[in-house]
């Protein structure tokens, strides 16, 4: 693969990229020419600071030569601006995301609040580097779909929010997270100018994920509503570059590349959650769905890519 045609002496930073699609993220960015900031928070929901640098020793014993130069390796906290600072200092970009603990029974409105100042950091940061030029912010397709209205919506895409009241009255604390921190990443580049495009991500599939993920909360619902949709980390890696590097990118992309709308695809997602489920629906219980959520504008900027305007991807 050619590295981008900007990528070309510029730096770029990674925030979680102890993840999985920060781990890909940062693979795809080295391939392109990137010098790489790839920071951890040394206060991850699921992992203590020896597993997030384990995670990051291993990332960069797979670069070799001239990318294992360009990985530069930080720990920010995302409570702290001056180490969320140094990590984004001299960028041209940042790619950030906040990890929400996997498993329900450990989230909560606090949560939210947590994530909120996290942003707020985060997208401070960025008004104060003069190098920067624009920020993506993984956000989740919880933040777009929760509203009590929801069956009245024809089908859902950018333009729709999840409403707080609604979030807060079912304890979608997930859902509420993302909602809350999107908004005040938005408010505050708004306001500093900075530019920032946002990938409400489906629900992250890949090893360790199981049903008591916080975004699976209201699953049920969110498959009768026809709004239960998944993404790889590839195709979610993918849009994350596509949209850093379209000089046409602007606002929010609904990013997934499965929507469970069947009995077959339920029965698939129940055993990526759990290899012990049944591999076939009980009779009569599930019902095909219509796809009531589009993905239509980040799939003409993935098209426009894949025809190599602005570079090519992986």
């Amino acid at each position: 693969m050619c590295p981008a045609p900007a990528a070309s002496g510029k730096s770029v930073c990674v925030m979680d990229a102890s993840g999985p699609l920060g781990h890909a993220l940062v693979d795809r960015l080295l391939r392109r020419g990137y010098t790489v900031h790839a920071a951890t928070y040394t206060h991850h929901a699921d992992q203590d600071d020896q597993d997030s640098e384990s995670l990051l020793r291993q990332l960069s014993s797979s670069c070799s030569g001239d990318k294992q130069q360009r990985l530069k390796v930080f720990q920010a906290d995302p409570f702290d601006y001056h180490t969320i600072a140094g990590a984004v200092r001299g960028c041209s970009g940042l790619f950030c995301m906040f990890s929400t603990p996997h498993d329900q029974a450990t989230c909560d409105e606090a949560m939210a609040e947590m994530e909120v100042r996290a942003a707020h950091n985060v997208l401070e940061a960025c008004a104060q580097t003069e190098t920067m030029e624009r920020v993506v912010f993984t956000s989740s397709v919880t933040a777009v779909v929760w509203k009590e209205n929801h069956k009245l919506v024809d089908a859902f895409d950018e333009k729709n929010w999840s409403e707080l009241s609604f979030c807060r009255k079912f304890k979608l604390w997930h859902a509420l997270a993302k909602t809350l921190s999107e908004k005040t990443a938005w408010a505050l580049a708004m306001d500093r100018g900075v530019d920032m495009v946002a990938i409400n991500a489906g629900l992250l599939t890949g090893p360790g994920l199981t049903a008591a993920h916080p975004y699976l909360k209201g699953a049920p619902d969110m498959y009768e509503d026809g709004v239960l949709v998944t993404v790889d980390v590839d195709f979610l890696a993918d849009a994350h570059v596509a949209v850093y590097e379209s000089p046409t990118a602007y606002g929010r992309y609904l990013c997934f590349n499965n929507a469970v709308c069947g009995p077959e695809d339920a029965v698939k997602l129940a055993q990526m959650l759990s290899p012990s489920a049944p591999r076939s629906p009980p009779s009569d219980e599930l019902k095909v769905i219509p796809q009531r959520i589009q993905d239509k504008k980040l799939n003409k900027l993935m098209v426009e890519f894949a025809s190599g305007i602005y570079g090519e991807l992986d």
